[in-house]
């Protein structure tokens, strides 16, 4: 049995997780941080990733019962994300993997979404609808890597969410808070539907919410317009990619997963289409440690690992351009 500490600092958490090859999670731990106003600042989110990523590893050790010297493989995010962040976690995998003379695995941050709801589920071969803070795809495994069939053109739903919330006085994240008020809308007022063959756009969603909550709107029915319309958007999207791939299994993952509504409305695609639909659990569902773990399990099992060297990080390392050896 080979034991990998997988490490997720790209944006605002920072996480450790303990992953066994026979998928088992051993531990998984993390912390965010929420700023008092604004947005995450890359700066303050690397000083908070410096500061608790050691207890946090520690931590993951203790709670999988093991010792340092039973780790094998040491993971991390090497990217997409957040410069400061992801430099702050390598410099820290980097230590442990000379410290306890292990390999070091760079993992893509939403290969890995991808490759811990598959885990969970069971799913071979899904489409994938990941929806975060910082990203939006419909993905498919398609010539031996994951393929992007659309994705926002602007801002993340995640982020256009956070920003709404700011605008209107909600607290980081604000998604929760706009989930919540949605059940009590019922008011549809419309909003800028954009879906531009397979992508999709926010900017202009945002702007025109902003502009009625300015105007007095109930902010219940603003936030049911913003859902009905944003997931709506993604729906679209997602069910063209599963009649073009003919694909029987349809995955949800991403720190937006956690949404009732969205998952209700993306069962209703998939089984429009007689095909399987699962929803991340909330504990895997946002940026957590397991996820690396996992997917560097999976790229040391093809030998797919880095050199202290070669361990620079990729803030803009797309989900596409990484060879997925380890799948059919």
């Amino acid at each position: 049995m080979t034991i990998c500490l997988g490490l997720e600092g790209t944006a605002h958490s920072f996480g450790a997780g303990i992953v066994s090859s026979e998928g088992l999670v051993l531990s998984n731990v993390w912390d965010m941080l929420r700023p008092d106003e604004g947005g995450i600042h890359p700066r303050e989110a690397s000083q908070h990733h410096a500061y608790l990523g050691p207890l946090l590893i520690r931590q993951s050790i203790d709670d999988a019962g093991i010792s340092p010297k039973q780790i094998d493989i040491i993971a991390f995010s090497q990217g997409p994300g957040l410069g400061p962040c992801l430099r702050t976690t390598a410099t820290m995998a980097r230590s442990l993997s000379l410290h306890l003379g292990v390999p070091l695995i760079g993992v893509n941050h939403c290969v890995a979404h991808i490759e811990i709801g598959s885990l969970e589920s069971g799913f071979n071969d899904p489409v994938t609808i990941y929806v975060s803070g910082g990203n939006s795809q419909v993905i498919a495994f398609a010539g031996g890597r994951y393929r992007t069939f659309g994705e926002t053109l602007d801002i993340a739903i995640g982020n256009m969410l956070d920003v709404f919330g700011r605008h209107v006085g909600m607290r980081f994240p604000a998604g929760p808070k706009v989930e919540k008020l949605a059940k009590m809308g019922s008011t549809y007022h419309t909003l800028p539907y954009s879906v531009k063959g397979m992508d999709i756009s926010y900017s202009g969603m945002l702007t025109s919410a902003r502009r009625l909550f300015d105007e007095g709107l109930p902010l219940d029915d603003i936030c049911y317009s913003i859902q009905e319309t944003a997931f709506g958007m993604l729906a679209e999207v997602a069910e063209r990619a599963i009649a073009h791939t003919k694909k029987n299994e349809v995955l949800l993952t991403g720190g937006v997963a956690r949404n009732n509504r969205l998952t209700e409305i993306l069962q209703g695609v998939a089984d429009r289409h007689g095909a399987r639909f699962h929803r991340v659990s909330p504990p895997l569902a946002g940026d957590q440690g397991a996820m690396i773990a996992w997917t560097g399990i999976l790229q040391y099992g093809v030998g797919d690992t880095l050199e202290i060297s070669s361990s620079g990080v990729l803030p803009k390392w797309r989900t596409d351009e990484q060879d997925i050896g380890w799948k059919e």
